[in-house]
């Protein structure tokens, strides 16, 4: 199979042969057409070598050196594919999973010949997408095609020529979520209905992501990267520019928008499997129901509840997709996932060891009650156990923050770097034993071979110097250690930020061995001890840890409303003044005046004249007698008057009471 190999090595765009190949002349249609003649043939003598064979060449053909611009190389096209159609839909005891796999192939290499129309390609998806559950051959073709679609659309930008090509409408996109769900469904189901056995084996295999789940995560990928990472063009700052990137920006926010509510619309439906699935394990009395609940939350991994959800709540959090229409739209939907995962959670949390034994009988609860702690026993008092009792949650600077040289350190090497712990009110620092260079003089010829760390509690080395660290103690160099040598003990630096400066000024000498010159290696935590965070938080109480975090975020901003304009902040003076604020204003909402703001049955004069002190008319609702209404009035000039009515632009009904 030289040909299929030749094709797997064109398959990678790193490689010459591949410009080599790009750059052949196209065939001629005779020669496709001889090559559907030995296709029939071989067919029609059941002779599966032979078919193979043809198979790679029209995957090599199809990719490189075949272009139907003509009419007869369009009859010879549909001949192909009508060949291919052919031994894909043949029954499975006639062409074997080899041949039908090199059929899919050839058919994804010549997805835009055989099908050079939009509306071609999308019809054809929309078949394998709803038969290919009905059909092997259409579900094969169905991960080939959409295995391929993922990995070029991960190569392509947001915009790009290719863009919409590898990037599929709503409506596909709504059939892949479809069959994602209904994926994840069943297996969550398998950890109820299988055996002993083929639940073991079922471990074994996940997480593995279907072609769906694939590509469903290449297109979200694609989109929110774009959305967080996209720059304007720095050298262009005309309006035009400007203008395509808001739009292009606001493309990204929609089509996100889109996505994300069909995602969670789906999660919502797997987690609410996973409650029914984990609610049934604890009532049953299957042998292995611990092992099951254990490898159930591992099973939920492989889902896209593992895959794409949280990728989207850590993407969600981003300042770009932090709007009001984000909120608005997702918020629904959060409040619900919050609640399933939270309550799944709970229920897996309730069938754990440590659990179980303190509510494994009421006599057992009274003795573990007595033996409470002070602030288990308040914990027991006030509040009801949630998915969150009794677990540590990790800060992320738990494990530390590792800062490091090569190994050994090369000449004239120059390290610097600053690592800031938000919040932390210091920092420790611990230094790894083996931390050693050379710290020499040479009187000869004046020279210093030194190699030293100095350490600074600030962003940079302007800062306050903490300590500065060097030398060896295996006696290279004449002064052998820098003060009292590499620490062994925590180094406290004050404050949440400390920079590190490490720099050789010359070469070593060629006698010094590499353990000399290893250079250092510091891990920089925010507390004292080091937090156990091996295990982590178990993933469902992590995932609804992460959902109730976005579902604070999002009602912050649904609290917080419309952002303020750039005429609400050039009015900022205006709108803070008394006098505006003890105003009475017009409000016309749907043509009606109303009447909450205007006092009935008739409206308050439009001018005031501020020479003579304003009465209300008779025939006007006397404002209630209140403290509000006894505060001392108010005379402004006329001049006055009349600028504050040509600023605000609105006509304003002035009372003149505070």
């Amino acid at each position: 199979m030289c040909i299929h190999q030749l094709n797997l090595l064109a398959a990678s765009n790193n490689l010459p042969i591949t410009n080599f190949l790009g750059k052949q002349h196209p065939i001629e249609a005779h020669h496709l057409s001889s090559i559907c003649d030995i296709m029939e043939k071989a067919m029609v003598n059941g002779d599966t070598c032979i078919i193979r064979c043809i198979l790679v060449v029209f995957q090599v053909v199809f990719k490189f050196f075949f272009s139907p611009q003509t009419e007869r190389n369009r009859d010879i096209v549909r001949r192909s594919g009508l060949l291919l159609w052919q031994l894909l839909m043949a029954p499975r005891d006639q062409i074997c999973s080899e041949i039908q796999k090199e059929v899919c192939l050839a058919i994804s290499s010549g997805l835009n010949i055989l099908y050079p129309g939009e509306a071609e390609i999308n019809n054809l998806l929309k078949l394998v997408l709803t038969e290919g559950e009905r059909n092997s051959g259409l579900s094969q073709l169905r991960d080939v095609i959409l295995t391929n679609l993922a990995e070029q659309l991960q190569n392509n930008r947001f915009g790009s020529e290719d863009d919409d090509h590898y990037r599929l409408n709503d409506e596909l996109l709504h059939y892949i979520l479809k069959i994602v769900v209904r994926e994840s469904c069943v297996l969550i189901t398998k950890c109820q209905t299988v055996s002993k056995d083929d639940f073991q084996k079922l471990l074994s295999t996940v997480p593995a992501a279907s072609s769906c789940l694939r590509y469903l995560m290449a297109v979200q990928n694609h989109l929110l990267s774009n959305t967080i990472l996209i720059k304007p063009d720095e050298n262009d700052d005309s309006d035009s520019s400007l203008q395509g990137e808001t739009l292009k920006v606001q493309e990204l926010k929609t089509s996100i928008l889109s996505l994300a509510t069909q995602i969670l619309t789906g999660c919502d439906e797997v987690l609410e499997m996973l409650q029914q699935v984990t609610t049934a394990l604890i009532n049953s009395d299957i042998v292995d129901r611990e092992q099951r609940l254990k490898g159930l939350e591992q099973i939920t991994k492989a889902t896209m509840l593992g895959h794409l959800l949280p990728v989207l709540l850590t993407s969600l959090m981003h300042p770009n997709l932090q709007t009001l229409t984000m909120a608005d739209a997702l918020m629904p939907q959060l409040v619900q996932l919050v609640l399933y995962t939270s309550q799944t959670a709970l229920l897996l949390k309730t069938q754990s060891p440590v659990f179980s034994e303190l509510n494994s009988s009421p006599s057992g609860v009274s003795e573990q009650k007595g033996k409470l702690l002070p602030d288990e026993r308040m914990l027991e008092e006030k509040e009801e156990p949630g998915f969150l009792t009794g677990l540590k949650i990790p800060a992320p600077w738990a494990a530390g923050k590792t800062v490091e040289t090569v190994h050994p350190v090369r000449d004239n090497y120059k390290f610097k770097e600053t690592v800031h712990i938000p919040g932390a009110r210091c920092l420790y620092l611990r230094f790894d034993n083996r931390c050693s260079s050379q710290y020499d003089y040479d009187k000869s010829n004046s020279v210093f071979y030194v190699l030293k760390l100095v350490i600074y509690a600030g962003p940079n080395t302007n800062s306050r110097k903490v300590a500065e660290y060097g030398g060896n103690t295996l006696g290279y160099g004449s002064r052998s250690v820098l003060g009292t040598g590499w620490p062994k003990d925590l180094v406290k630096v004050e404050g949440d930020t400390v920079t590190f400066s490490f720099e050789m000024r010359s070469g070593r000498e060629h006698n010094t061995p590499d353990k000399a010159m290893w250079g250092f290696a510091c891990t920089v935590r925010a507390q004292e001890s080091s937090e156990d965070v091996s295990g982590g938080l178990p993933f469902l109480v992590d995932l609804a840890l992460g959902l109730s975090v976005l579902a604070c975020s999002m009602l912050r901003i649904l609290y917080n409303g419309p952002e303020i304009t750039k005429d609400e902040e050039t009015c900022q003076e205006l709108l803070r003044s008394k006098l505006l604020q003890r105003c009475q204003w017009q409000v016309e909402a749907n043509g009606v005046i109303s009447p909450a703001l205007t006092p009935s049955p008739s409206p308050l004069p439009l001018t005031i004249d501020e020479d003579r002190e304003f009465t209300y008319p008779s025939d006007v609702l006397v404002p209630p007698v209140g403290h509000y209404f006894d505060l001392p009035r108010i005379r402004l000039p006329p001049g006055i008057m009349i600028k504050l009515r040509e600023i605000s632009g609105l006509v304003i009904v002035l009372l003149c009471f505070c």
